[in-house]
């Protein structure tokens, strides 16, 4: 571990002195990309957090907002998330395993109880052999850690794209609950003299630098050589962990708490006490370790897992030792909380000796050139048949069912899971509110590497539309924003076009961004990730009940939303699978002029008891999402022939963001509805056929459920 010569001269100024050899080490990791957001940082201010539900904005382990229930008390929901890229192409079980691990730990920190995990995960090409194994790997972590630790997983997404062969991204999230605000903490040390407490699993060599590995390119020997900064997780102490927090926040025991994460002991203790403006003193031969003769370089860095560093007032500690030996767990006293440095002894020995704040916020940001990605031209694949169009869109990896995926996870565990996966959002129940909580979580590669800004405008549409399809008004967001290395300028380009294009449609939404994730360096001998923001957004709705993405074969189809297409005969196919598939390039189609009240109005006509069925209009398109509305005892008869409303191929496969298909019973009810805000299409009818049947000007497509099923269960096919 070394500092860069610029890094070093700073820290030789504000010391004094040179640095000792732990505090070089330190400094690396709290200064690195994964930690200091140094390119990044520049560009967050775009993001609105500010709203009247919001409780903690952006800066802590997670964001909090409220949720008013029908009695007039509020409860408080957590929302945090995080990556583990670099780790899970290593080691892709404990990889992703430890990313649950540490996005639950930031729950706890805030005094939240965990009710809920998304996870987005993009890999290579399905058909590669490495692209399977990482899939694989990954989706066992997630399942094993997951439920293990019970904590059910219930929604987020799964893609497929060349760009991520050399490095896969695997983003997990988090939702939590607070039942009463007096329990909320956070990570702000609170008073001199109050002492610090880690408790948990014992501390290891396991995870040594992991913050700085993950705020550099992948090497081509990256699975072997940095294995040893991959962290191994234990989802059953976890367990214990869980429960343990569970207990010292029900008896007010905890002033301050923070997980440990990147940059471990030394991270998560000197970004607490400089929070708060304050200093500690810290003794590493206090903590409890597994492994004998360690250093104070590895006490401080090593990113053992199930760890929690506590401010804990000095008549409470004996309590916090007793209920941590309840669960089994360790409980060491390490220091205490002053109005001083950031000091740490080892051995008799002073080892850092540094302002906190200058540890945590001291690292300069960096001034990178960033490269305006060009537009795409116009030039798309010819004598492509609708059948075979159909057939490799539907059945094609990204828009395949991801049964196989969710399957191996408990969405049932906590019994507050009303919607499940395979939804445009899973919704929950919280009683403690009355209330349900809609929760989406996703991005496209194809869209943001099309058209980044435009791209990532329509990523945060269509997480909004996912939650209003339920009912949900949107109520806030967390993002993780990954890509490749900055230094390149057009990377950075297309970096800056996700922020920019995410933070504007939140903004325009009015969802507050509680905070959120960077990721960068995803890049490796095959070349840079696409740009890639995942957003997880949650809404509110009264009560749990929401129409479902199937339909019930009684009702009218409707298409809603997305500017006219009527006289549109060249219907934009930028981003979409049908051109992933076939070649070309088209330029990315501009989200819905207003989709703020198009979601708002959308989240009211969900609720409506004339509504059957709602499903969103996204990936692969409309052909697509038909495909998936069908069931065995429920089929559509669909009318797409005016050639007045664009071409076959725009028609079925354009991907534009902001629309929805509804079943209902009450047509005019909908298009009143909606009068003025998007415009409303007659698709045709429902039935009880169990088949999909569609004509088009340039001939029909017929498929039945089995059929359709067999086309859309690729990854079970291939991976069972």
């Amino acid at each position: 571990m070394s500092l860069t010569d610029s890094d070093h001269d700073l820290v030789v100024e504000e010391l004094g002195r040179e640095p000792t050899r732990a505090e070089a080490a330190l400094f690396e990791n709290l200064w690195s990309e994964h930690c200091a957001y140094r390119s990044s940082w520049p560009l967050l201010s775009a993001f609105d957090s500010e709203g009247d539900q919001v409780v903690v904005g952006p800066g802590d382990d997670a964001g909090v907002v409220s949720i008013p229930s029908d009695d007039g008390e509020e409860v408080y929901v957590t929302m945090g998330i995080e990556s583990h890229n670099h780790p899970s192409y290593v080691d892709p079980f404990d990889g992703a395993a430890t990313g649950v691990g540490g996005i639950v730990r930031d729950t706890l920190s805030m005094g939240a109880y965990p009710i809920a995990l998304a996870d987005s995960l993009y890999f290579g090409d399905f058909d590669r052999e490495h692209s399977r194994y990482l899939f694989e790997g990954v989706v066992e972590g997630i399942s094993h850690y997951g439920n293990c630790i019970g904590v059910p997983t219930v929604t987020g997404s799964t893609a497929f794209h060349d760009d991520y062969e050399g490095n896969p991204l695997v983003n997990v999230a988090c939702v939590g609950l607070v039942d009463d605000p007096d329990r909320l903490v956070t990570a702000e040390a609170q008073e001199p003299g109050n002492k610090l407490l880690l408790v948990g699993n014992s501390t290891g060599r396991d995870g040594l630098g992991g913050a700085s590995f993950a705020s550099e390119d992948l090497a081509e020997d990256a699975e072997t050589e940095d294995r040893p900064a991959v962290q191994v997780g234990d989802p059953y102490t976890e367990k214990l962990l869980i429960e343990a927090n569970e207990a010292l926040i029900d008896e007010g025991l905890i002033e301050s708490a923070r997980d440990l994460g990147a940059a471990g002991l030394g991270g998560a203790s000197s970004e607490m006490v400089a929070k708060g403006g304050l200093g500690a003193n810290i003794e590493l031969t206090n903590v409890h370790e597994r492994e004998p003769n360690m250093t104070a370089l590895e006490y401080l860095l090593a990113e053992s897992q199930e760890r929690m560093c506590y401010e804990v007032r000095p008549e409470n500690v004996e309590r916090v030792r007793e209920i941590a030996d309840r669960y089994d767990l360790g409980a060491s006293v390490i220091g205490e909380v002053t109005e001083g440095n950031y000091v740490c002894t080892f051995e008799g020995e002073t080892v850092v000796d540094a302002p906190a704040a200058f540890l945590g916020d001291g690292a300069p940001y960096n001034d990178l050139p960033a490269e305006e990605p060009e537009e795409q031209p116009r030039d798309l694949p010819e004598g492509v048949a609708l059948t075979d169009a159909f057939e490799a869109v539907v059945g094609s990896p990204n828009t395949a069912s991801k049964e196989w995926v969710y399957r191996q996870y408990d969405h049932e565990v906590q019994v507050r899971t009303a919607t499940p996966p395979g939804d445009d959002a899973a919704v929950l129940a919280v009683r403690e509110a009355e209330k349900g909580l809609a929760f989406s979580s996703g991005a496209d590669p194809n869209w943001t590497t099309a058209a980044p800004y435009e791209g990532a405008r329509a990523v945060a549409l269509e997480n909004a539309t996912n939650v209003a399809a339920k009912g949900a008004a949107p109520h806030a967001a967390v993002d993780c924003l990954n890509g490749g290395n900055p230094e390149k300028p057009d990377v950075y380009g297309g970096f800056k076009g996700i922020v920019d294009g995410l933070a504007e449609m939140c903004e325009t939404l009015d969802v507050p961004v509680l905070g959120g994730n960077v990721s960068l360096y995803n890049d490796s001998v095959a070349g840079p990730i696409p740009p890639t923001p995942t957003l997880a957004l949650v809404g509110v709705k009264d009560g749990y009940d929401a129409p479902p993405a199937a339909i019930q074969g009684d009702g009218d189809l409707l298409l809603v939303g997305a500017r006219s297409l009527e006289g549109d005969a060249e219907a934009r196919l930028g981003g979409s699978e049908y051109l992933a598939q076939f070649g070309g390039t088209d330029r990315f189609p501009e989200s819905l002029a207003n989709p703020d009240a198009f979601v708002d109005t959308l989240a009211d006509v969900a609720d409506d008891d004339a509504t059957l069925a709602t499903h969103d209009v996204s990936h692969g398109g409309l052909a697509v999402a038909l495909a998936e509305m069908v069931t065995d005892e429920a089929g559509a008869s669909v009318d797409l022939d005016a050639p007045s409303k664009g071409s076959p191929a725009g028609l079925l496969f354009g991907e534009q963001a902001g629309r929805v298909v509804i079943e209902t019973t009450d047509a005019s009810a909908v298009r009143e509805a909606f009068d003025g805000v998007a415009p409303v299409y007659d698709l045709g009818s429902a039935d009880g056929s169990g088949s999909l049947d569609v004509s088009l000007a340039d001939g029909d497509l017929s498929y039945d459920a089995a059929e359709i099923a067999g086309l859309r269960d690729v990854i079970d096919r291939e991976l069972d």
